[in-house]
């Protein structure tokens, strides 16, 4: 047997002792929805059944879906849902801030990977008057495909009911049909600082660290904003290595910074049928290819760093698809951020012209700020 085998046999063991001993305690299986995405003829609902106290806060949530494709949520407080002469309205919004502090205070990074899945759970998907039965996979996520849904274009609500737990709603986003332009982006080192993949100083940021404080890159909000401005019906993804317990976290990075609203694919630690630990690489180009597949119509611009393995993956995307990517953007890494990334000074330099066989614009800059002077060049 395969040490992969090993890992996953202790793996799954432990995790069915796990879900025992919560059961005793009281604890029911809960779904933490994530968000969905489509076009006008499918679309996928995601989310991940874990056990989960009666008492735990509920999974994070936007307080109301976005007004447009990729909207942020920095411009509309609770005041404008409710009536603007309620004398109550600013006690309201007060609270709602003290308590998002506070939640977010007590957010240590470790706290997001201590649980227990619950692997082929029952489940029953509820869009658009169709109910849709499926089960969670073995590590407890929930990737239902939904087609000939008959929703228009924007943000939709899917309701995920799982057997013998409560029902939650997962936001879904309807791409327009005649969108010829979207933007995938990386994470790690690309819209937040987090010096990935050595592994002390990624327990550090990811274990250690309250969430809140994760750094953002100078500069990175801007030049989304730059290249969204005149495409308001863009899709944008963002596409990281990183686990699925640190989703939360980075749903609030995102919106404590004003970058766009779009769908996190990130992936799942642990063994596979085929190694000891996932391949980041392969989750990224699984994730371009389908991104590919399910939106025609649209070329990409295709934001990363460095750092890791974006240079290559990007690139070889572009070769195999000249006509669907738009153009690429890479953040430098500085030297003390490459050493910790790379082990080393030498390694994955981006190029400001196309390799041979690559016809697509690519720049890159220490920054955002550095990558916005030069997205002209991308548009």
């Amino acid at each position: 047997m395969a040490l992969a085998d090993y890992a996953r046999t202790i793996e799954n063991g432990v995790n069915r002792r796990g879900i025992v001993r919560r059961r005793s305690q009281g604890w029911l299986p809960r779904i933490f929805p994530f968000t969905g995405y489509g076009s006008v003829t499918e679309l996928r609902v995601l989310g991940r059944a874990v056990m989960a106290s009666p008492e735990a806060d509920e999974p994070f949530s936007f307080p109301f879906l976005p007004r447009s494709t990729h909207g942020t949520l920095k411009d509309r407080p609770v005041s404008q849902l409710l009536d603007a002469h309620s004398p109550a309205i600013d006690a309201m919004d007060d609270m709602v801030e003290i308590a998002s502090e506070r939640a977010r205070e007590a957010s240590r990074g470790w706290r997001q990977f201590f649980t227990t899945q619950v692997g082929y759970l029952p489940v029953t998907i509820e869009i658009a008057g169709q109910a849709i039965h499926s089960k969670t996979d073995r590590n407890g996520y929930v990737d239902v495909l939904v087609l000939d849904h008959g929703l228009a274009p924007g943000w939709h609500e899917a309701k995920i009911v799982p057997q013998a737990g409560e029902p939650v709603t997962a936001p879904v986003i309807i791409i327009e049909p005649d969108a010829t332009l979207g933007l995938i982006s990386d994470v790690d080192d690309t819209i937040v600082v987090t010096w990935l993949p050595r592994m002390a100083l990624a327990a550090g940021n990811s274990f250690v660290r309250r969430t809140n404080t994760r750094q953002p890159v100078p500069g990175m909000a801007e030049f989304y904003e730059r290249l969204l401005k005149d495409h308001p019906n863009a899709p944008v993804f963002y596409l990281s290595t990183g686990a699925w317990n640190t989703l939360p976290a980075m749903q609030e990075f995102i919106k404590d910074h004003h970058l766009p609203t779009g769908p996190l694919l990130m992936t799942d630690w642990g063994p596979t049928p085929t190694g000891l630990f996932r391949s980041g690489q392969e989750h990224k180009k699984t994730q371009l290819r389908n991104l590919i597949i399910m939106f025609p119509k649209i070329r990409w611009i295709l934001v990363g760093d460095d750092g890791q393995h974006d240079p290559y993956i990007y690139g070889e995307l572009a070769r195999e698809h000249p006509r669907r990517v738009a153009g690429i953007a890479l953040r430098e890494l500085g030297p003390v951020e490459k050493v910790l990334s790379q082990g080393a000074l030498m390694g994955l330099e981006p190029r400001d012209t196309p390799d041979p066989g690559i016809s697509v614009p690519i720049i890159s800059a220490n920054d955002g700020f550095g990558l916005l002077r030069r997205a002209g060049e991308l548009l």
